[in-house]
């Protein structure tokens, strides 16, 4: 019994080291992050606008080397912070950085004077020139 079971596990163990070996694979890149919103205020036309908490920024980003396919990023707010005014005056700022942590590219988005819940932003397909990270910033009355 014992050796008819050792004798299927090294088959299939045999026989899945060969699939991975003769399976070829492209490398692709993709990563996603999310934090954390912080609680804050700010003042906008006199009016003191509370940023609700229970929010978290996300940013997704999928591709292969150095070419981004999608890039996406955005707040998602839960429980009591859904019902709030939202994020009033907000951009979301791509940022990219070479290996050795240094910007060299920022993709500015517009500024929203209308308060959302859910601010969000895709950026367009590229090519970077340099290897590195992509960061996502989300910006509120611009902070």
């Amino acid at each position: 019994m014992a050796v008819q079971y050792l004798r299927r596990v090294v088959t299939t163990l045999a026989a899945a080291a060969s699939l991975a070996l003769a399976a070829p694979t492209s490398a692709h890149a993709g990563a996603m992050g999310s934090t954390p919103v912080r609680t804050f205020e700010y003042s906008v036309g006199g009016m003191t606008v509370k940023v609700p908490t229970d929010c978290m920024f996300t940013h997704i980003i999928r591709g292969s080397g150095r070419k981004i396919t999608y890039q996406n990023a955005g707040v998602d707010c839960a429980f009591v912070a859904a019902l709030s005014s939202g994020f009033c005056n907000w951009r979301i700022d791509f940022t990219y950085a070479d290996t050795n942590n240094r910007t060299y590219r920022t993709s500015r988005g517009k500024t929203h004077s209308e308060c959302k819940i859910d601010p969000m932003r895709n950026n367009a397909p590229q090519t970077l020139p340099r290897y590195g990270r992509a960061c996502a910033r989300l910006y509120v009355n611009g902070v």
